[in-house]
């Protein structure tokens, strides 16, 4: 899983979220290095529902439709793996960095 894959997942494992707010808490944490472009986050999005990583539902906020979408149980295991994996990988680049 791409590093910016693991980001999505982790803002949405905080909390279910729009598309815009998952970009805006994406470059948050990231300082904007992972930040996903509008172009790249929805195939991403639609990825994930597809695969039942996450579900959609959508809210009326002012008069304007939001589509939400919701870590699903698949995706918060799925974010669990990717977790787990991503703190390895973490490990062996600061061992690398060491030597």
């Amino acid at each position: 899983m791409s590093l910016s894959r693991f980001f999505i997942l982790q803002v949405l494992h905080r909390q279910p979220l729009h598309g815009y707010e998952i970009t805006k808490q994406v470059a948050g944490l990231t300082n904007g290095c992972c930040a996903p472009t509008e172009g790249s986050l929805y195939p991403v999005l639609k990825e994930f529902a597809d695969s039942g990583l996450v579900k959609l539902t959508t809210q009326v906020v002012s008069g304007r439709e939001r589509k939400v979408y919701t870590l699903t149980s698949s995706g918060e295991q799925a974010y669990k793996v990717a977790s787990q994996a991503w703190c390895e990988v973490a490990n062996y680049i600061l061992e690398a960095i060491r030597h």
